[in-house]
Parts: structure tokens; sequence; C-alpha cells
């Protein structure tokens, strides 16, 4: 059961969910953005296995938080469990600018991204609340833009403020502060008081191991996994990689730039494909195109042009593929569920994500990072194809019934 707002009630959730994704945009680039001048300089004690670590560590707090707190807002509510986590995910951020070595640097990190890891599920839970029936894909990529503009708009601001790290964090940590009080003010909750009273007694992940979600669970999570793998791989570590490859530090920059302007165009491309032809070819074959294009980059491109072509276009299959995983998601659960199995879906990606900046970066410190790294992350876009030809359509049918029962 959803509620459905009038249109002009509608646009203060639709524009502040996105705000909230420029945030995780933020979150996804900006140690993609300083680590190799943390690495040059070696300030705070950095070298390629503490970035290493420390990108590890913030990821396992995304991760925990995913999991363990964004599945909390099925049972009550979004807005304040959203509210929350920004102004935590604020607070720590900020604290990462006055960090004294790579250790605390990595727990301030860890903390920040407990707050954020809730955010992104529960925003996409959020907003297809609201979803009209049959605009799934499009709200959530629609959605998921601001992941994206967050990360161009991140790399922008390190191309104008690096080496001086610590503007960065500064400015992402008093975002979010400014953006708290919006939400909190603006944000009206979706799930009408009876339902959260019922959700709040039935829902949990062990609803996901029940007829007829196991098998729909663990595919979606194990595509999510390797989706993650390539969004946070390669905004961690595209800089680096480009530089191993013999490129300038401020051509990897810039392609991180490019990388993400091509996820933007790919995210109201493949929202629009997937209402009209389903979610499961689109995204099928956005995770195959991935793959290709994944495994082109690791050959040398000389010509500035046809490099930066071929990085936008596989911004456009990457990042959109791993959005219309949780557009997915969010078709097949009942609305009671959204949010547990978009967090699940998350969570277990967040492991991904976990897994792509540490196989990355310990191939950056072995010193194969190129063009082995790419060939990894093509090969997990394969595996994800793999991952999602397993998942059954009848889910739907099945959820339908739930519902009408419910």
């Amino acid at each position: 059961m959803t509620t459905s707002p009038s249109s002009r009630a509608s646009r203060w959730p639709v524009w502040l969910c996105w705000l909230a994704m420029v945030l995780d945009g933020f979150d996804l680039v900006v140690l993609g953005t300083v680590i190799p001048t943390l690495i040059k300089t070696g300030e705070l004690g950095f070298d390629a296995v503490g970035a290493t670590l420390v990108a590890t560590i913030s990821l396992v707090g995304v991760g925990a938080g995913a999991l363990f707190i964004a599945p909390l807002s099925d049972r009550f509510g979004r807005r304040k469990l959203m509210v929350a986590c920004v102004l935590w995910f604020s607070v720590f951020t900020l604290a990462v600018a006055w960090a004294p070595n790579v250790a605390v640097f990595g727990v301030f990190r860890f903390l920040a991204g407990v707050g954020l890891g809730a955010c992104l599920p529960v925003a996409l839970a959020y907003m297809n609340d609201y979803a009209k029936a049959g605009s799934a894909g499009k709200s959530t990529t629609r959605t998921m833009t601001g992941y994206h503009v967050g990360a161009v708009a991140t790399a922008f601001l390190a191309l104008l403020v690096i080496p001086d790290w610590r503007i960065m964090f500064v400015v992402g940590g008093i975002a979010g502060l400014v953006l708290a009080p919006f939400l909190w003010f603006k944000l009206p909750e979706t799930l009408p008081a009876a339902e959260t009273a019922r959700t709040q007694e039935q829902t949990g992940f062990r609803d996901l191991a029940r007829k007829p979600y196991p098998l729909v669970a663990v595919a979606i999570a194990a595509a999510s996994f390797m989706g993650l793998l390539l969004v946070y791989g390669l905004n961690t570590w595209l800089p680096q990689l480009m530089a191993s490859a013999g490129y300038p530090v401020s051509a990897g920059l810039s392609l991180l730039l490019v990388l993400n302007l091509g996820a933007v165009a790919g995210l109201i491309i493949a929202g629009i494909l997937a209402d009209k032809h389903g979610t499961k070819p689109i995204v099928l074959l956005w995770f195959g195109l991935s793959a290709a294009c994944l495994a082109l980059l690791s050959i040398k491109v000389d010509n500035a042009f046809l490099l930066n072509a071929l990085v936008f276009v596989t911004g456009v299959f990457v990042f959109s593929a791993q959005v219309l995983v949780y557009a997915w998601v969010s078709q097949l659960f009942p609305a009671r569920l959204r949010a547990t199995a978009l967090g699940f879906a998350a969570g277990v990606g967040r492991v991904g994500a976990i897994a792509g900046p540490a196989v990355t970066g310990g191939l950056v410190a072995a010193g194969i990072a190129y063009p082995w790294g790419f060939y990894a992350f093509a090969a997990a876009g394969a595996l994800a194809v793999l991952a999602l030809v397993a998942v059954p359509h009848a889910i739907a049918a099945a959820r339908t019934a739930e519902e009408q029962v419910s």
C-alpha cells in the first residue's frame, strides 16, 4: 500500500531524495580524487597499502548501513531514518578533514559510511512508494541521476582544489548539514500509520527466505555484488589506473568526470527502455555491454577524443546497469518488503564495493593494475549477466497475489 500525493506535493520528495543521492555520489568518488595526491605526498602516512585499507574500511561502513540500518525504514518509516543518517554522515565527513593519521582517517570514513549506507536504499524505497504503476524504472533511474551528478560535481571540484584534499571533505560535510533540515521539514512520510504498524511486526530479512523470494534475493544480491564492484572499483581507482598506463594524473581526474557524465546519460536512457521493454532484458544487455567496454579500456588509446568517448560510453552502461538492479528489486518485492530487499541487495552489493577497490588496490600495489584491473572488471560484468539470467519472471505474479491479500 502506498500513498498517492498530488504532483505538486510530490515535488519536494523527488528533489530531496535526489539531493540525498548527490551526497552518495560525493562519497562514491571522493577517495578516488584524493588518493593519488595522498599517495604521492605521503601525507598522514598514506601509501598504496594504506589507501587500500581506508577504501576498504569506508565501504565496510557503507555496507553495514545498507544491510542493517536501511531495513528499519520498513518498520519505522523512511523520513526519520533518512534525516538521522544524513546528519551522521555529515558530522563524520567533516571530521575526516582534521584526521591526524591514516588510522583515524579510516575510522571517520567508516563511521560516515554507516550513516550514508542506508540513504540509497531508503531513498529508492521512498521514491518507489510514490511511483505510478509501470514507472519503477524511470523513478529509480531519475533519482539515481543525483548519485552521478554528485560524482561529477565532486570530480570537477577536485580539479579545482586538489592538492588541497581537505576542502573536499569540508564541502561534503557542510552540504549534508544544509540538506538535513529540508529533509526534516519538507519530506512527508510515505507509509501510512496502519501500514507502518503492520510492518513493525512482520518485516525482516527472514521474509526474504520465504517462497517465492530466496532465489530472487540471492541472484539479485550476486548481480549487485558485481555491479558495485564495478562502480566503486572504477571510481576509486580509475585515476590511478590511468596513471599506471602512462596518462597524466590530471587526465585521470578528467576521465573520472567523463565516466560519471556518461553515467547520467545512461540512467536516463536505461529507465525509459526498462519501462518500455521490461527491466530484465535491458539490465542483461547493459551488463554485457559494460563487460565489452571495460575489456576495450585495457587497450592503450593515444587519441584523446577516442579515449574520452570510450570512457563516456563505459559510464553509460556500467553505472545504469547497477541502478537497474535496484529498479528490478522495487518491481519484484511488495511495498512492505521494499526497503528490506533493497537494503539486502545494497548491503551484499557493498561487499562487492569492498572487493573492487581492494582487489584493484592490490593490483596497484603489485604494479600490474594496467591492464589486469580492466580484465577483472570485464569479468565481473559477465558474471552479473549469468546471475541475473537465473531470476524468474513468475515472481511478479506472486507479488501481486501477496499485495491483494494484504
